[in-house]
Formats: structure tokens, C-alpha cells, sequence
């Protein structure tokens, strides 16, 4: 096989890696979210709160960034999810326009209470990668996920 040919052969069994990863990681996050009783999408919205937190709340946009969704889906979502009392939304300091959310400490309790079977389910995830090894694979990640960002953009305005 030609070199070429071998590397079109390793991108494409990456890419359905990577779907199989997506795959498993989607049913994850919905037996997590059915532990709390909520659907996927507002599990991993207050997995985002979680990360992107620092204290003062989180703006529906950093969420939507974040997941790469639309803003008015969190904006949706965050209401329901403030109805279950999983967070708080209030009026940024800054910008009363701008909406900030916080877990409240009935969605810390609960994540808390799932915190040992998560790190019992990343260390089987991860087995036999160490930090080293992660930080690399996450290094080379970001640069795939950058570039397939830009070779996304070319082929919706057509230059691909």
C-alpha cells in the first residue's frame, strides 16, 4: 500500500474511533442524567456549569460555547432546570441582560453523590494512560478538533 494510502486508512479508522468514543460517552451521560432524572443534554449543561463556574455564575453563552449549542436551547433547558431546582439564574452584576447560573446545592449533593462511580468509570476508561500520556493525546485533540473547525468552515462556504 502505498503511503498515502496508509494514512488515508489510519485517518479513517480515527474518525470511526472517534464516533465509536462519541457513541459510549453519549450513553454515559444518559445513565447519569437518568440518575438524576433529568434528560442528556441538561446533564451535560450542568456539567458545563460545573467546569466553567469560577464563583460568579455562568452566562447562558459560555454554556452554549461550551457544548457547541444553540444559546436559546440552554436559555430553554437552564429554565427547566432552575423548576428542578439543579440551578440558580440571576441577573449578571455586570449586565442585568445577561443571565447567570449556578449550580445550587441540591445539584452539588447529587453530582456529589456520583462522584465515586465517575472516577470508578474514568479509571476504567482511561486504563493504562498516564497523566503524560493524557496530556499528550489531549494536546494532539485540540489541534484535530481546531482543524476540523477551520476544514468545517471551508467546506460550508465551498473552497473545499
Amino acid at each position: 500500500m502505498a503511503e498515502e494510502e496508509l494514512l488515508q486508512r489510519a485517518v479513517t479508522d480515527f474518525i470511526w474511533n472517534i464516533v465509536e468514543i462519541h457513541s459510549q460517552l453519549e450513553e454515559i451521560h444518559k445513565s447519569w442524567a437518568l440518575l438524576l432524572g433529568i434528560s442528556e443534554p441538561q446533564w451535560l449543561i450542568l456539567m458545563a456549569i460545573s467546569e466553567l463556574d469560577e464563583g460568579r455564575g455562568v452566562a447562558g453563552i459560555a454554556i452554549a460555547n461550551k457544548l457547541r449549542i444553540h444559546p436559546a436551547f440552554v436559555t430553554n433547558q437552564t429554565k427547566r432546570l432552575e423548576a428542578m431546582e439543579f440551578l440558580s439564574r440571576e441577573a449578571s452584576l455586570d449586565d442585568a441582560r445577561c443571565v447567570q447560573m449556578s449550580l445550587t446545592q441540591k445539584a452539588r449533593a447529587e453530582i456529589a453523590k456520583l462522584s465515586i462511580k465517575r472516577k470508578a468509570l474514568n479509571s476504567t476508561m482511561f486504563d493504562g494512560l498516564d497523566e503524560a500520556s493524557l496530556e499528550y493525546l489531549n494536546k494532539r485533540l485540540r489541534l484535530i478538533a481546531k482543524n476540523s473547525r477551520l476544514a468545517s468552515q471551508k467546506l460550508s462556504i465551498g473552497v473545499l
